[in-house]
Formats: structure tokens, C-alpha cells, sequence
């Protein structure tokens, strides 16, 4: 070998060397510093009940079920985003959320002046956080209203369901017996619906199903009569409750309504009785459900009304127009067939629902 060929891997050799101690101690004080490293921090522990986290959007069921509305209502509020000022395209994109959630004209009107005022005292100026100010103007509206269902201090405790066809007043009717119950509550139905045998033996098949008592007449029999026999013998029955269902009716029938009216009259014979008179409406019927609220109002007395089919339906702002507009307040909404389906009416948690 040359001497100059053994020189240069000599040299060689030096440079490996060196390269290896200097990442040698390159890695030792890494490793230095991780050992002297503080432990990463823990998972922080969910909030606790009050705290500063925001609220949750909404119960599960309720925001899973409401998704047409919310779908409906985004779909025009997008346009808020990335907007740089609260102008009239802003303010046009809000009433046209409402309106297509079918709210309601003279509903909507009012909504946005009350926004309108509610922004200028906070001086807001974004438009995205307008969303925020509605949600908030929606539950202020809807609050501070009794929606429990009542019981007789003494006595049977009568709620008498009244609607139109198809609005699910027997099924309603079956998850409420249910629900009372299971609460303590023996429950009796009255199948004051004569006009159809269909009816009464479908009121009869849920009573067997959930475990209540089921007083019938014979199939054109005075509707009158079926629920003077059927309070009269809740007593006699250990019944609590006595859930009347009426025939499906129109609301433009003048006769029809005549006929309820004495229902009802018939009822009150027992003292404090009807404790309630629940309208049951189809929500997909939108502002038609707001006549028919109206003109049972005027007829029998509504004392709350059972909005169903909310899960199926892009219509959910109706519930505003019933409430705002007639003073009616919403006691129970129907999310699903299941009896659990059946929920007592949020505000809150309705807002958090449309706007999650």
C-alpha cells in the first residue's frame, strides 16, 4: 500500500470516529432531557355542571330527530357567514330561515324586531353572531309557560285529546296511559270516537298492549255517553286517569265541533274535570296546524297541544306560531313511534336542537 493510499484512510478512519462519539452524546443528551422533561399534563376532567364550558348543542335524540328543520333553517343562515356587516341581505337571510321553518309571517315579524332591538343593545355588528342573539330570543319567548300536564287534586284526573284525522291522537293517547302507568298511575281509556269500529278497537288493542282499562259503546253510540260511563267508573276501577279519545274532526265542521263542545260539557259534570284538553297536531301540516289550533281553541278550551311527527317535517317553527301567536302552549312533542319518543316540550332544548 502507498503511503499516500494509507494516509488518506487513516484520515478516514478519524472522521468516522468522531462522527459516531459526537452522535453518540447528541443522543445521551436527549435522552438527559427527556428524563428531566415534566410529565405531560392529565386529560382534563369533564366540566362540572355550571362551569364555563358551553353548553351542549342539544340532547341527542331531540338534535338527531330535528334534522329537516335544521337543515332548512342553515341552509338560508349560511349566507351569514364570512359576511363583514349586519346589512339588509343579513337581515333578508334571517326571515328567510324562519319563514321556510314555516314560523309564520306575523310570528317572523315580531321575531325580527325583537332581534333587531336585542342586537343594537348589545351592539353586535358580526352578522354570524345574529344566530346566537335568535337562539337566545327564541327560548326568552318560549319560557316562563306551565306545560305539566295537570292531575285532580281528588277524584279521576280527565284529559280529553281532541284533533283532526291522522294527527296520532290514539297512539298518543297509548304512550301516555303508558307513561302514567309506569308512574303509579292506573289509567283508563275512553273510546268516544263512535262513528268507526275501527277506532275504538284500535284504542282497545293499545289499552291491552300497555296495560290500561278501555270503556267502549256500541259503534254509533252518543260519544256523550262513552265518557260519562268510562269517568263513572274510574272510580270503581282504581283508575286515576281517564284518557278520552274523540273522533278526528275537521275544524271547519261547524257540527262537528258542536258535538265536542258537548264532550266536554259532559266531562265537566265531574268537578275540576277536564284537567286538560290536549290538541294533537301533525307537524308536517306547518300553518294549517296553527287554524286548527285556533278554531279548537275557540270550541273546547285548548289547554295544550301534542305536537307530532316533529322528526319528519322541515316545519318545525310552527311551534313558535302556536305559542307566540296564540298563547297555546306546546306540553309535548313526538320525536319516533317509541313511547320514549313522547317528550315533555324544551325550549332550550328545542333551540339548541335547530341551531346545532
Amino acid at each position: 500500500m502507498s503511503p499516500t493510499l494509507a494516509a488518506v484512510l487513516l484520515i478516514g478512519i478519524f472522521v468516522l470516529a468522531a462522527a459516531l462519539i459526537w452522535l453518540g452524546l447528541g443522543l445521551s443528551r436527549r435522552a438527559q432531557r427527556l428524563e428531566e422533561a415534566p410529565p405531560p399534563p392529565e386529560p382534563a376532567e369533564p366540566a362540572e355542571p355550571g362551569g364555563d364550558v358551553a353548553a351542549p348543542p342539544g340532547p341527542p335524540r331531540l338534535r338527531d330527530r330535528m334534522g329537516k328543520t335544521r337543515a332548512a333553517l342553515s341552509r338560508s343562515l349560511g349566507a351569514l357567514t364570512g359576511r363583514r356587516t349586519i346589512d339588509d341581505e343579513a337581515w333578508d337571510s334571517i326571515e328567510e330561515a324562519l319563514l321556510v321553518a314555516d314560523v309564520g309571517v306575523t310570528t317572523t315579524s315580531r321575531l325580527l324586531d325583537e332581534l333587531r332591538a336585542r342586537a343594537a343593545t348589545a351592539r353586535v355588528d358580526d352578522p354570524e353572531q345574529l344566530v346566537t342573539l335568535l337562539r337566545q330570543e327564541i327560548v326568552d319567548d318560549l319560557s316562563g309557560i306551565d306545560r305539566s300536564l295537570h292531575h285532580a287534586p281528588d277524584g279521576p284526573t280527565v284529559w280529553l285529546f281532541v284533533g283532526v284525522n291522522g294527527t296520532g291522537k290514539t297512539t298518543t293517547i297509548a304512550k301516555l296511559a303508558q307513561r302514567e302507568i309506569e308512574g303509579g298511575h292506573a289509567a283508563l281509556m275512553a273510546a268516544a270516537d263512535t262513528f268507526r269500529a275501527a277506532a275504538a278497537d284500535q284504542l282497545t288493542h293499545w289499552a291491552e298492549r300497555v296495560g290500561a282499562d278501555v270503556v267502549r259503546g256500541q259503534e254509533g253510540a252518543d260519544p256523550g255517553s262513552v265518557v260519562f260511563d268510562a269517568v263513572d267508573a274510574a272510580g270503581g276501577r282504581g283508575a286515576g286517569v281517564v284518557l278520552v279519545d274523540t273522533a278526528g274532526r275537521m275544524h271547519t265542521k261547524v257540527n262537528l265541533m258542536e258535538e265536542l263542545k258537548k264532550i266536554r260539557r259532559i266531562a265537566e259534570r265531574t268537578p275540576g274535570a277536564p284537567q286538560e284538553v290536549l290538541l294533537v297536531i301533525d307537524s308536517t301540516t306547518g300553518q294549517n296546524g296553527l287554524a286548527q289550533a285556533r278554531q279548537f281553541a275557540e270550541a273546547v278550551g285548548v289547554t295544550g297541544v301534542v305536537l307530532t311527527k316533529l322528526d319528519g317535517t322541515a316545519k318545525g317553527g310552527v311551534v313558535l306560531a302556536i305559542e307566540v301567536d296564540l298563547g297555546i302552549p306546546v306540553k309535548l312533542i313526538g320525536v319516533g313511534e317509541a313511547a320514549e319518543d313522547l317528550v315533555p316540550f324544551d325550549p332550550a332544548e328545542f333551540a339548541a336542537a335547530l341551531f346545532a
